[in-house]
């Protein structure tokens, strides 16, 4: 069984950060892909790490950064499920009505 589990538009979060990084150097979009991926299974082994926001979610979801990026995950859920990546300088608002959309 895989460790970790992506919601459809979580996979959909990673493309368009991937290929807004792709247009500046392709390298650099595959580190950070791999970076992304290793904290999905650092979070899947140690589930309850990461952070919790309340203000974004009265949800249990965890969050975890990874550079400007912040990772939403179901710690509860096996195989770990990852609910959404974004940017995270965007407004609480705006991350906390895409948490509500990706239930």
């Amino acid at each position: 069984m895989k460790p970790f589990d992506l919601h459809p538009e979580a996979i959909s979060d990673l493309d368009e950060i991937a290929a807004d990084f792709r247009d500046f150097s392709p390298e650099a979009a595959s580190r950070l892909l791999g970076e992304f991926f290793s904290e999905f299974e650092l979070a899947a082994q140690f589930p309850h790490s990461g952070f919790l926001r309340p203000e974004l979610t009265g949800r249990p979801l965890r969050f975890k950064l990874v550079r400007d990026y912040l990772i939403a995950y179901a710690p509860a859920s096996e195989p770990l499920w990852v609910i959404a990546v974004v940017h995270g300088r965007r407004s609480p608002r705006v991350i906390a009505a895409i948490l509500r959309g990706r239930e």
